[in-house]
């Protein structure tokens, strides 16, 4: 298994356990109920039901991948050629091989800028819509603000038995639910869905109890709590996350839809090997099992981007098999009828400078921060095929054509999701909190 390191020193290993404990802890729950206000905004209409959100932790660069610049001087364009897409006068960096080919199925937005230029602040801003309010550090897990999948978990959950709000391997840091309360935190499938004994942790009864034995407990521990507790959720009782927590937990166990979505064997080799036989493959394949049992927001949490040294030999051997697997989840999707009402988005917290450089200690050349610039993929639930978002300039410096910031990418999600980005939450303490600063969502891709 990889082990992905950022300049911050953060590993995928090092953050398994927060992403667990974003489901399972309890240091979320101090206040857990947020109020929706009654807004004489309604809600935009439903174009999607489901969100698979691609997290390209580490900041991908702009140049190898969607934005490729020919024209401009060696040290800036990089060693990787540009390649001719579906879309007339459109180039994609030559490993972008197949996703060049389908452009007409989605659509790619050049020119979302912002002024966070670490991966702490970077993440929170692009994962949530609102800039962190404090200076944030490099390594920093923050959450000023609730997360769009915990966003989507509330506002488009149901009871049918699974967590409304999946991330895999783990949970991006700024993926929480803050003030919406760790019922609406990710489930956390940690394990490798490429491994053989692939095991999804507590989705199944422990083999010595039976499940009549299980909801003869469970019903037992219900009448004991209504006995010795009086439940008041205005005094923000905290054993009440534990009752969501359990409630969850039975559901899971007992749901048939639960071990057939996490059944990744029950595919078909062929499907498999289209997918690509790796972790984050396999994760995308079992991503759209999850949206066919009903599961708003997926995150599959992809790291390693990072890249100051070394640029073009990790990508080299990587973007070829991400190429792969990205456009055969686009094409599954619509082969199923199913990309109408999914969303699929890939992105990172930034781009990557315009020129390269080695820094100091490396003896290969990298790209290093860059938030002026950053590419964004943009599929699925009537989003118009095809579309190309704005432009930066010649040598990739900054977006210069339709200018966009994350609030305006934040709210298309939403707004492709049926939630009104305008509307107000109140936090436990009773403060207004608008879901998008600025709900303009951006109108070529509704």
């Amino acid at each position: 298994m990889s082990v992905y390191r950022r300049c911050d020193g953060v590993t995928r290993r090092g953050s398994i356990q927060l992403g667990l404990g974003g489901f399972l802890g309890t240091g979320l729950v101090a206040g857990l109920q947020a109020q929706a206000d009654n807004s004489d905004s309604p809600s935009p209409a439903a174009k999607a039901t489901s969100c698979i959100l691609i997290w390209m932790d580490g900041g991908p660069t702009h140049f190898e991948t969607f934005d490729p610049k020919p024209d401009a001087p060696a040290e800036y364009r990089g060693e990787f050629s540009d390649i001719e897409t579906s879309v007339p006068g459109v180039g994609f960096s030559e490993n972008m091989v197949r996703l060049a080919a389908g452009l007409n199925d989605f659509a790619m937005i050049r020119s979302i800028r912002h002024d966070q230029g670490n991966h702490g602040a970077g993440n929170h801003y692009m994962m949530t819509g609102a800039p962190p309010r404090i200076p944030v550090g490099c390594g920093a897990f923050v959450s000023f603000h609730p997360s769009m999948g915990s966003v989507a978990a509330r506002e488009l959950g149901q009871d049918n038995g699974l967590p409304a709000y999946f991330s895999m391997p783990r949970m991006s840091r700024s993926g929480g639910p803050n003030f919406l309360g760790a019922q609406h935190a990710p489930f956390v499938v940690a394990d490798d869905p490429n491994r053989t004994n692939f095991k999804v942790r507590d989705v199944a009864l422990p083999r010595e109890l039976s499940e009549t034995r299980f909801t003869s407990r469970t019903e037992l521990r219900s009448k004991v709590d209504r006995m010795l507790r009086i439940r008041n959720e205005a005094a923000g009782d905290p054993s009440l996350a534990f009752d969501e927590y359990y409630r969850q937990g039975h559901n899971l166990v007992t749901s048939v839809a639960a071990q057939q979505a996490f059944d990744i064997h029950g595919e078909s080799e062929e499907m498999r090997d289209r997918y690509g036989r790796d972790s984050f493959g396999q994760r995308c394949l079992l991503a759209r099992r999850l949206v066919e049992a009903g599961v708003p927001f997926i995150t599959v949490y992809d790291g390693g981007w990072d890249h100051h040294s070394n640029l073009f030999g990790a990508l080299k051997t990587r973007l070829p098999a991400w190429d792969n697997s990205v456009a055969t989840l686009i094409q599954d999707l619509k082969e199923r009828g199913l990309l109408d009402s999914t969303l699929v988005i890939a992105l990172g917290e930034f781009g990557r400078t315009p020129k390269i450089s080695t820094l100091s200690g490396q003896t290969q050349a990298g790209r290093d921060h860059w938030a002026n610039a950053m590419s964004v993929l943009f599929a699925g639930g009537g989003t118009p095929g095809g579309t190309v978002v704005g432009a930066t300039d010649r040598k990739g410096f900054s977006a210069v054509d339709r200018v966009l910031s994350p609030e305006n990418f934040v709210s298309t999600v939403y707004t492709k999701l049926g939630i009104n980005p305008n509307k107000v939450l109140y936090t436990p303490q009773g403060r207004p909190t608008h879901l998008v600063s600025d709900p303009e969502p951006i109108s070529e891709l509704l």
